[in-house]
């Protein structure tokens, strides 16, 4: 089942990196770049440690509203 908040841009939590603890740091903020192929298979494209995007099960994440000061800092660091 599609996601709508996972089909668009802004930022989840990871709530889960079992499998990928390499790649994901429990509890960081990652930016969701939008990708409804991903979407409709249950994944999403996030940023990871690697600086590069990557999908992984959207079940590892909790998609989350950041304030506009946040977001900015967010995208800076990028």
């Amino acid at each position: 089942m599609r996601n709508a908040q996972h089909t668009q841009s802004g930022f989840v939590v990871c709530i889960n990196n079992t499998g990928y603890s390499a790649s994901l740091e429990l509890h960081k903020i990652y930016r969701l770049v939008p990708d409804e192929d991903a979407a409709a298979d249950g994944d999403i494209r996030v940023v990871d440690e690697s600086g590069e995007d990557y999908l992984y099960p959207a079940s590892c994440f909790a998609s989350i509203k950041v304030p506009p000061a946040v977001e900015k800092s967010l995208l800076h660091t990028s």
